[in-house]
């Protein structure tokens, strides 16, 4: 891919040639087919180039907000699921992907996410979406429908929390004292150590380490696809360009909450959740159905933190009933 490359604050831009900053796909392209994601471009409010990717022309729009190093490759299952009856829209959060980065790094919070989907809608002329968030993507979604509850229809919410995700994260049964100081303590050491970084991303992105987690994956769920999803997902998490963002935006989850605005939220919510997710304890999920007035629940024993790509079987029913109740 040939473009122009400029750098803004955090990391490297890589902007594509031909592209317009309008939501619109370059000219002189050729037509996509029908179900084939279309990617396009914006620029938020404080001038950071978002890139988003749309598929389908359905008459209804779902919004697909990313987990933390998630790609539209993670919406598979929803996309063949629900494939004609929605508009799809997902993108790539600033600072991550193909998207540019702020030139303050307070700017990579949870807020500033949920504004960025708010300029994409606009460019796209949605002015009402079904709302579905997994991991990150459920504080996105949650933060979104307070600043603007008259543009979500309904929310679905998939292994996620309501905030302070360190506080919780690794602590799957119960939470333990101090250790959301501990991991801040050890984002920050890494952070200052960019040669450590760099070794750890590379160890983790070696051939021998994605085959041995892929294929523990495929085969605890009996699932070969799994294997290159799990690939891809460690290839994305751990690139050098962009893993030093990454651990940025765990604090930027620790430092966010709308634990205090859930009983705010009047929105019909479906909330899926299992016991072995050990970055977002089920808990938390039993928290937010509790607190929301109109949010029921969906749990799978068995789960942990990748339900959709490990039960799409029994998750997609439930969520289609849903969504057409």
């Amino acid at each position: 891919m040939t473009g122009k490359t400029t750098t803004r604050g955090i990391r490297t831009v890589h902007r594509p040639r031909g592209r317009s900053l309008r939501g619109r796909p370059a000219p002189g392209k050729r037509s996509p087919k029908p179900d084939e994601p279309v990617s396009r471009i914006a620029r938020s409010d404080d001038g950071v180039v978002i890139h988003y990717q749309t598929v389908g022309h359905g008459a209804e729009v779902m919004i697909l907000a990313n987990g933390l190093g998630g790609r539209i490759h993670s919406w598979a299952p929803i996309l063949k699921h629900f494939k004609g009856k929605y508009r799809f829209i997902t993108w790539a959060y600033r600072g991550l992907f193909e998207s540019g980065a702020p030139k303050l790094i307070r700017r990579l919070s949870i807020p500033n996410h949920a504004e960025d989907i708010r300029r994409v809608m606009d460019l796209e002329k949605v002015e009402k979406a079904i709302f579905v968030g997994w991991s990150m993507g459920v504080q996105v979604s949650l933060e979104f429908t307070t600043i603007y509850p008259e543009r979500v229809d309904r929310l679905v919410l998939l292994n996620g929390t309501y905030g302070h995700a360190l506080e919780t994260g690794f602590q799957p049964f119960l939470r333990l004292p101090y250790i959301n100081l501990l991991l801040h303590e050890l984002i920050e050491w890494l952070l200052g150590r960019p040669d450590v970084v760099e070794r750890m991303a590379a160890g983790a992105r070696s051939k021998a380490v994605q085959d041995l987690v892929s294929t523990l994956i495929a085969r605890i769920y009996r699932r070969p696809d799994l294997a290159p999803f799990m690939r891809q997902f460690i290839d994305d998490i751990f690139s050098p360009h962009h893993f030093s963002n990454f651990l940025r935006l765990f604090q930027e989850l620790d430092a966010h909450s709308v634990y205090h605005r859930l009983r705010g939220i009047p929105h019909r919510a479906l909330v899926a959740y299992g016991d072995l997710d050990f970055l977002t304890p089920g808990y938390q999920s039993r928290d937010m159905i509790r607190k929301m007035p109109n949010a029921e629940g969906f749990h799978v024993r068995t789960a942990t933190h990748f339900l959709l790509l490990e039960y799409p079987h029994r998750l997609l029913p439930r969520m289609e009933a849903f969504l057409t109740d």
